[in-house]
């Protein structure tokens, strides 16, 4: 068991047809969670942390809790930060023993982009970490990227190349019609993926591992759960399942899950919550969002990614 990069994984996921999951973890019941569903799975596993993680859990608990996981279960574990702000941040996830960052500089212009991503490129490898960088911006709302419907964009597919080769980028993430949250469209507009970029992104990066991100469905069983105890969630919809397989069959080897994870968590203990008013020990209720957290990991892996005896 150790910390290990996504180097091999991705090498296994673009010729097996599948994606590895990117399961964002915030204490310690999701990361328990997480990892015992792929160790029951023989999964691959990367997990990955957001700003919001760290600002909340603290890095130096995070990754403790990460390494507790790995002793516990035996498996292998890539530790990734999402959504890098900036060099600083990358550098201290470097430096503080994370085995993959991504920096995010969707948002400036291209030329901009490459600068600083080059700039974590150098760092990160000369320390022996890969990086994700990212093109095109997704619309939605998680932690701290915000980004409105009119400032989203899709991936341009003639950037593709120039971006990897000057970056030396190891992944890319890129925006094809998913996006961030559990409010991911308007009512009544139908979600749809863009495979003809995947498809061209695809032939201009040959064997290159893809990233989406904002892939959560917002399972509509944990939707109704959260509803019937008490939650305001009408409309909420997700990126269909079966298109997230679709898309794990081409060139996209990862894919980031967040929103479904905390709609599981929220959902079980709210049920419990509900039919257990007696209760107050943590540990009762937080022990169903565990359960909650392993069963969706173990869905996702089976049947979305795929990626199930992968391991």
């Amino acid at each position: 068991m150790a910390l290990v990069t996504t180097t091999e994984m991705f090498k296994k996921a673009y010729h097996g047809g599948y994606a590895v999951g990117a399961f964002n973890v915030n204490n310690m019941e999701i990361i328990q969670g997480i990892a015992e569903a792929a160790r029951d799975q023989k999964a691959p596993l990367i997990l990955q942390v957001s700003a919001g993680a760290r600002k909340y859990a603290k890095p130096a608990y995070l990754r403790h809790l990460v390494e507790a996981s790995m002793e516990d279960t035996g498996i292998d574990i890539c530790l990734h930060l999402d959504h890098g702000a900036d060099f600083d941040i990358c550098k201290d996830c470097i430096d503080g023993g994370f085995s993959s960052v991504m920096i995010d500089g969707s948002s400036k212009s291209f030329e901009d982009n490459i600068a600083m991503t080059k700039r974590v490129v150098e760092y990160a490898h000369a320390h022996g970490v890969v990086v994700e960088g990212e093109l095109g911006t997704l619309a939605g709302i998680e932690d701290d990227v915000n980004v409105s419907s009119e400032d989203s964009s899709y991936t341009k597919p003639e950037e593709v190349e120039e971006f990897v080769t000057r970056t030396g980028v190891d992944s890319l993430a890129i925006a094809i019609g998913t996006s961030h949250g559990a409010f991911k469209f308007k009512e009544g507009q139908k979600p749809q993926l863009r495979f003809d970029i995947l498809e061209e992104v695809a032939k201009r990066l040959p064997e290159f591992p893809i990233v989406l991100h904002g892939s959560s469905s917002v399972m509509p069983e944990y939707v109704k759960i959260v509803n019937e105890f008490g939650g305001r969630m009408p409309g909420a919809i997700g990126i269909p399942e079966e298109m997230l397989r679709e898309a794990a069959k081409m060139a996209v080897c990862k894919i980031n899950i967040d929103s479904d994870l905390r709609l599981a968590m929220t959902a079980a203990i709210r049920k419990h919550m509900f039919e257990h008013p007696e209760h107050f020990d943590p540990r009762q209720y937080l022990a169903d969002g565990r359960q909650a957290i392993y069963e969706v990991v173990s869905h996702k892996m089976k049947y979305v990614l795929g990626c199930s005896e992968k391991a």
